[in-house]
């Protein structure tokens, strides 16, 4: 069994999911595969946020935490990552450089939205 530290970084975790991989025999799954796994989690994701804030869902459906189905989206987004040799902490740190030079636009922000949006951002 890998070995996670208990503060891991972002390249730890890479690193650990990495191993997991290999452990469960997933390692020899493409990029396409572990894209559309991805999507499925974020649904999950969707569901469980539904979930929490009370609107409805289908009743027959499994629906795990929010924090469950974070987690198994970022477990998907390492092991693409990882698929593209991409260090996740270092293209952050690279999009936020970008980022900070936009202008953000303060317009108010429609109910359930997530804040301000870059100006042409779409």
């Amino acid at each position: 069994m890998p070995h996670l530290p208990p503060r891991p970084t972002l390249a730890d975790l890479q690193r650990y999911v990495a191993e997991l991989e290999v452990e469960r025999g997933f390692q020899g799954q493409d990029v396409v595969q572990k894209a559309l796994l991805l999507g499925e989690e974020v649904g999950e994701l969707f569901k469980a946020l539904r979930k929490s804030q009370g609107l409805s869902i289908d009743p027959q459906s499994r629906v795990g935490s929010v924090s469950e189905e974070l987690a198994d989206v970022l477990i998907y987004l390492c092991a693409i990552a990882n698929r593209f040799g991409i260090q996740l902490e270092e293209a952050f740190r690279l999009k936020e450089e970008i980022n900070m030079r936009r202008s953000w636009t303060s317009a108010p922000a429609a109910p359930g939205s997530a804040g301000p949006r870059s100006q042409g951002e779409s």
